[in-house]
This record gives C-alpha cells, sequence and structure tokens, in this order.
C-alpha cells in the first residue's frame, strides 16, 4: 500500500493520500478516538462550469445553467431505487451539495461504515438518466428555485453578486433558472457527467473512525480504471468593474437587510485558496466583533447580531463580503468604506492584527476537531492545489504588511456593491 503522509511539523496531526489504479485521489485521516466517520465523494465542477470541452473535443460545448446541480440530484437514482433507501439500511446519514465550483456526495456514520462506503462509491460512478425522470426532475428544481426567489437571506446575496460581476457565472443561482433547466435532458447530463466525473477529476476525503484498508479494498471492488483526459472549463473574462453600485429590492421581511461586497482581481486557484485566510484576518480586523467599528455601529443601533462577514473565494472569483440587518443599509456602507479608508490611510493596528491573528489560527485549529471539517477541508485543498496544513502556515507566518498592502489592492469602493432586500 503506496500512502503518501501529509503531516503538520506545527501540531503532529496527519493525514494520507492515496492514488487508486482508477485515478481516484484518496484522502484519508484515520481518527480511532472518535465515534463516527464523515464521507465526502467529490468532483470539480460546479454551476461557473457551463462551458468546457475535454482534450478529446474539438470544440467547447455551453450547457444550460443548473446542469452541475440537476446533475446532483439524478446520480442517487438507479434502475433498483434511490441511494437513500439504501443509506436507510446502514444507518448512515447522507446528502449531496452543488457549489459554485464543487460537487460534493457525502455521509456520516457511527457504524456500518464499509457498507456505506460501498453505496457511495457505486451509486456515484453508476449514471442512470431517462428522458422521463429528467422531465420529472424539471418540476422538482423549478419549484425549489421559485422558493429561493423569495427566500431574502439568499435574493440579497445573488443580487449582490448580480451587481459586482458582469460575465462571471457567479452571479447566476446555482440552480439555474426555470427557464435554463427546461432545456436540460439526459443526453446533455451524460455529457457533462462524463466530461467532470471521470475519477482522474475526483477526490474521496474521509476524516474519522474507519480503517484505511476497508476504504481501498471497497475502492477495489468498485471502481474502474477510468481514461485520464483533461478538462478545460471556461470562464467568460470578468471586468474588474462592478455592474452595479446599489441594487434594491422588497420582499416582506421586518428589517432591511444588505449584503455589500468588494471584488478582487481573482489569481490561481492556489492563490484564491490561500489568500482567503488573509482575508479572513483582514475582515476581523475591520469589522469583527472586537473591531471600534463593529462596537461604534452595535452601540449606534445600525447592526444587530446577525451582522457578520465572509470571504467570498473560488475557482476564478473573489470578493469581501459584509452583510446583515439595519434600518439604514447605505449609512453602514458609508461607515464601513470610511474604516476601510482610514486603515489603508493608518495601516493595520498592530494590537489589532496579533489578537485577529491569533483568532483565525484558533478558528482552524477547532476545525481540525470535526470529521466533517476535516474532510471538507481535505477536499478543498486538494481541489485548490496545496495541503491542508499550508493554511495554519500561512497564517502564522502571515505579515502585517502583506494585510496592508491587500487591504490597499483590494478594498476599493470603486469595486464594490450594496445589495438591500427592504421591508415590502
Amino acid at each position: 500500500m503506496n500512502l503518501t503522509e501529509i503531516r503538520s511539523q506545527r501540531l503532529g496531526d496527519r493525514y494520507y493520500r492515496y492514488q487508486h489504479s482508477s485515478g481516484l485521489t484518496m484522502l484519508l485521516c484515520p481518527k480511532p478516538e472518535f465515534s463516527s466517520a464523515y464521507a465526502l465523494f467529490g468532483a470539480e465542477v460546479g454551476s461557473i462550469d457551463t462551458t468546457f470541452k475535454t482534450s478529446k473535443d474539438g470544440d467547447f460545448v455551453t450547457v444550460p445553467a443548473g446542469i452541475a446541480h440537476y446533475l446532483e440530484h439524478k446520480l442517487f437514482e438507479s434502475e433498483d431505487g434511490d441511494a437513500f433507501a439504501r443509506y436507510a439500511k446502514t444507518g448512515a446519514s447522507a446528502n449531496a451539495y452543488t457549489s459554485f465550483d464543487k460537487t460534493c456526495y457525502l455521509f456520516s456514520c457511527s457504524e456500518n461504515f464499509k457498507e456505506s462506503i460501498e453505496i457511495l462509491l457505486d451509486f456515484v460512478t453508476h449514471p442512470y438518466f431517462t428522458e422521463e425522470t429528467v422531465r420529472k426532475e424539471q418540476g422538482i428544481i423549478g419549484q425549489e428555485i421559485k422558493m429561493y426567489d423569495d427566500n431574502p437571506d439568499w435574493r440579497v446575496l445573488f443580487n449582490l453578486l448580480e451587481a459586482l460581476y458582469q460575465n462571471n457565472p457567479v452571479r447566476v443561482d446555482i440552480a439555474g433558472t426555470v427557464e435554463s433547466i427546461a432545456q436540460i435532458d439526459a443526453d446533455l447530463l451524460y455529457r457533462c457527467y462524463n466530461t467532470f466525473y471521470n475519477l482522474n477529476n475526483m477526490v474521496l476525503a474521509v476524516a474519522g473512525n474507519f480503517e484505511i484498508d476497508t476504504v481501498i479494498e471497497a475502492a477495489d471492488r468498485i471502481l474502474k480504471p477510468a481514461e485520464n483526459l483533461s478538462i478545460e472549463a471556461k470562464v467568460p473574462d470578468e471586468p474588474r468593474e462592478v455592474g452595479e453600485h446599489r441594487v434594491e429590492i422588497k420582499l416582506p421581511v421586518a428589517m432591511p437587510m444588505f449584503n455589500i461586497g468588494f471584488k478582487e482581481l481573482p489569481g490561481s486557484k492556489r492563490e484564491n485558496a490561500l489568500g482567503q485566510v488573509l482575508d479572513e484576518i483582514l475582515l476581523e480586523i475591520i469589522a469583527g466583533e472586537a473591531s471600534p467599528l463593529y462596537r461604534r455601529l452595535y452601540d449606534a443601533g445600525l447592526i444587530n447580531s446577525t451582522f457578520g462577514t465572509e470571504s467570498f473565494t473560488g475557482r476564478d472569483y473573489c470578493a469581501a463580503l459584509f452583510s446583515g440587518e439595519s434600518r439604514d443599509p447605505d449609512r453602514v456602507y458609508e461607515e464601513l468604506c470610511a474604516e476601510i479608508k482610514r486603515i489603508q490611510r493608518e495601516g493595520v493596528d498592530a494590537a489589532a492584527f496579533a489578537r485577529c491573528k491569533k483568532a483565525i489560527y484558533g478558528r482552524y485549529i477547532r476545525m481540525l476537531s470535526y470529521v466533517d471539517d476535516i474532510a471538507s477541508a481535505m477536499l478543498q485543498a486538494h481541489f485548490s492545489n496545496f495541503e491542508l496544513y499550508e493554511l495554519l502556515d500561512v497564517i502564522a507566518d502571515c505579515e502585517i504588511e502583506t494585510l496592508n498592502a491587500r487591504l490597499r489592492d483590494n478594498f476599493a469602493r470603486e469595486y464594490s456593491a450594496l445589495s438591500v432586500v427592504a421591508p415590502a
């Protein structure tokens, strides 16, 4: 068994990488002291992957928005029933999700791990689509899309993304639109599946109470070698300028909701992922609960406990987000821009830097205490071309000058936007 150990010198923690003969990369973190196990089977395909080709294709193909999410729904079905019915017999809790740049199938269990990992590997690698079942799903997903159209949390975010981005598919709802999913048929689903669900483009991440041999033996029985095709996904060129600086809609909410975004210039997958943790430190400095800005806004009644920040980062996109509820979102936006400009002018406070750096480092250390977070972080790190423990090194080695430069480069008001959902 040719396992590659990936170890953290800082923590003494470790996990293993195993390259299976099928082409699948396995990331395995056994923790016998835990009572449960968590597994993620992921493909590097998300809602932004609508134009693509393989090394065998002559030209790019463009598919309808929402097809990655549609495919996620359909994979649970087979001629013999659905995967959830199979999991019910093992007692495992199963689910799946599609994001902007990946799709993952998962389960957690405290017993019957062998049977559950076999189900996961089997149903994800055996698609079954017919025109009849595809048409049936259109109504189900169409209702899901309409439900999110009425969800103020969802709308305030996607309205912001539509304002920030002019061409990037990240501005489109992950599930697509009712019109786009109506164009999806079985042939398109198979085209998308055969492109992105190649085992060389996939990762199996497992953490918790399990035996490595059990996973590899299951893969030996179920997985067949996949042709190693290169995949090229094309995202439209995106200008630095935002499309709109302010958008507002009305929905039945008790208090106005807002999202504020600062659009950043994306780099490589690795640069974006490692830059995310630097942005998390910056966001804590600018508007964390211990920051002067947070205290001013809170004391003035301009924000409440719903206020928060996020480094919204993935393949081909990155932005810094601030969100919450406020009786005056425009004033929050003005105060935030003024505080960012002040810090850019004066530089990051050394005491705040030290405090926030420790806070983010501690957040990632705590993450390693949960099997689902470990598996998710291993998978994301692999798709972003780095090792999980590098995140800790980036935080620990971060210098204040690095954050000052990042603040100057990425937090310009001219590349920002405000999205508001006001009471109807």
